[in-house]
């Protein structure tokens, strides 16, 4: 699997963000999780509303929220505790509906761009 960080308009990264503000050992935990991801172990996200959860089962319960695009494809917007998880859920649904709408956006202007490069 590849594992994409989501970026906002601004280049920023909500993911990196949260990632930055863990202590050390969380961030080992964190890092592997990931790494079980893009080895296509992904049977611990619970998948719901079009985002996954990963649940580590350490400490405060980290979760990282994510989501499919395609077959190959894992992008992460966010983490954070079992203590904070309805409002991340709301974020990472929140960031995926602008993740779709950019995409939908970049299409549509390449395909507009295609049609103006043909005639």
């Amino acid at each position: 699997m590849d594992i994409q960080e989501y970026l906002l308009e601004d280049g920023s990264s909500p993911y990196k963000k949260w990632f930055d503000s863990l202590d050390p050992e969380a961030a080992a935990k964190v890092v592997t999780a990931k790494l079980r991801m893009e080895r296509g172990l992904i049977s611990a996200i619970k998948w719901f509303d079009g985002i996954g959860e990963y649940k580590i089962d350490w400490g405060p319960g980290y979760r990282i929220y994510l989501a499919k695009d395609g077959d190959k494809l894992i992008v992460l917007f966010g983490g954070g505790t079992k203590k904070r998880q309805e409002a991340d859920i709301q974020e990472a649904k929140r960031l995926h509906q602008q993740y779709k709408e950019r995409k939908a956006r970049i299409r549509a202007e390449e395909k507009a761009h295609k049609k103006r490069e043909e005639r």
